[in-house]
C-alpha cells in the first residue's frame, strides 16, 4: 500500500507558502512601485511539492513625478482578481489534500479492524 502521508504533508505546506504570498500581494496592493510574487509549485521526486517564489517585475501604472527627487513613480502591479484566483486555487489546494489525509486515516483504521 503507497502511503500519502508525506505527499499531502508537502503539498499542505506548499499551498501554505502560496497562500502567504498571495496575502502579501494583497497587503501591499497599494504600495506605490510593490512588485508582486508568485508561487510556482512543482513536483519534487521522489514525492512531494517544490515551491519557488519569484518576483513579476511587470510595471503599474505610471503616476506623476515625485516632486522631491523628479523620480518616476508607479502603483503596484498586483491585481485584485488575479489574487482571489491564486488564493482560492490555494484553498482547493488544502482541501484536496485535507482529505486525502482523512481517507488513509480512514483506511487504516479499517484495517486494523479486518485484523483485530
Amino acid at each position: 500500500m503507497i502511503n500519502p502521508i508525506g505527499p499531502a504533508l508537502s503539498a499542505i505546506r506548499a499551498f501554505g507558502t502560496k497562500l502567504a504570498v498571495t496575502a502579501n500581494n494583497v497587503a501591499n496592493i497599494e504600495t506605490t512601485g510593490f512588485k508582486k510574487s508568485r508561487a510556482l509549485l512543482e513536483e519534487d521526486r521522489p514525492c512531494g511539492v517544490q515551491v519557488t517564489v519569484e518576483t513579476v517585475n511587470t510595471p503599474g501604472s505610471p503616476l506623476p513625478v515625485d516632486q522631491d527627487t523628479g523620480q518616476p513613480r508607479e502603483t503596484s502591479n498586483v491585481d485584485l482578481a488575479e489574487e482571489i484566483v491564486e488564493t482560492t486555487t490555494a484553498q482547493r489546494g488544502f482541501e484536496a489534500n485535507l482529505k486525502t489525509l482523512k481517507v488513509w486515516d480512514e483506511m487504516t483504521e479499517s484495517i486494523i479492524d479486518i485484523l483485530g
